[in-house]
């Protein structure tokens, strides 16, 4: 595994090809209140790039060109937070995303388990090491500890896409999963309009 780390923005010429797993390490759950401080990114090649933002700095023309790439899929996580966190601080709706989140409550109903540790450890039998998860992401220098950290969270979401993507054929709700994730930006563009804790579809 190799970390390419990078201060603002990706710089020009790299190629992430069509499909790119993407996170965010933020000061907190709350994209209002808590600013985005790394966006790391993995081709599924086995190398991740990581941009680290300093307070108040979010330029990223590059970074940006790709969240916005039609014909490139970001693959997140949890994508809810990360496409709301996109738009707060890039100033970007994110497209097309996919969520293997949304993709494991979709064919993973045996379980209640769909935290990235639980899904990686299954599906890519892989354990990964959450210790870094709660650290401090605005600190001037980002430790080797932290980026391992950040790096891991999307080295294996290609696999895990990809093993999804079997169980959502199999059980007849590919369609269900597309137009769930087609409407992540207007899910994202909700929570940071203050609907956050309103499910505007009920009665």
């Amino acid at each position: 595994m190799a970390i390419h780390f990078h201060e603002g923005d990706l710089p020009d010429g790299v190629d992430l090809g069509s499909i790119v797993a993407i996170d965010s390490e933020t000061m907190g759950l709350n994209p209002h209140r808590d600013r985005l401080c790394v966006v790391q990114l993995s081709s599924g090649d086995g190398d991740a790039h990581l941009v680290r933002f300093r307070k108040a700095t979010y330029n990223a023309p590059n970074l940006r060109k790709l969240l916005t790439d039609k014909n490139v899929l970001k693959l997140f996580h949890f994508a809810r937070f990360d496409v709301a966190v996109m738009k707060k601080y890039l100033g970007v709706d994110t497209a097309p995303v996919y969520c293997t989140k949304i993709a494991s409550k979709l064919v993973r109903t045996y379980t209640d388990r769909h935290g990235l540790k639980d899904l990686v450890r299954e599906l890519a039998g892989i354990e990964l090491d959450k210790q870094q998860q709660s650290s401090d992401w605005g600190a001037d220098d980002i430790t080797d500890a932290q980026q391992k950290y950040a790096a891991s969270d999307v080295l294996y979401l290609h696999a895990c896409k990809e093993k999804l993507d079997m169980m959502l054929a199999r059980e007849g709700r590919t369609e269900l999963a597309a137009t769930a994730f087609a409407f992540l930006p207007t899910r994202a563009a909700l929570d940071l309009a203050g609907f956050e804790p309103v499910d505007i579809f009920s009665h």
